[in-house]
């Protein structure tokens, strides 16, 4: 398994970011908002991304996204979700 945050900043402000708050996982950059279009969590409407999770298989199939991400349980709701969905621990 593998895990990662994309940002819509740039890959420099990113990169202070994650040295800022010791990150052990990588911050993808998006600044032309490609990817975060094509995944709805920015649109026309609104510019400034939503913040989605998505659990997405190996083969690439969407398996879960959590539009009701809460920063303060996150970590433990998406242990859970991972465990119901059968995702195999380390």
């Amino acid at each position: 398994m593998a895990f990662f945050t994309a940002s819509c900043d740039t890959a420099e402000t990113n990169k202070r970011y994650a040295e800022s708050l010791q990150l052990d996982y990588p911050i993808l950059s998006d600044p032309q908002k490609k990817t975060a279009r094509t995944y709805g969590v920015v649109n026309d409407e609104r510019p400034v991304p939503f913040r989605w999770t998505y659990i997405i298989s190996a083969e690439g199939e969407i398996l879960h996204v959590d539009k009701q991400v809460n920063a303060k349980t996150h970590g433990a709701d998406l242990v859970k979700k991972l465990k119901e969905l059968g995702v195999q621990q380390k």
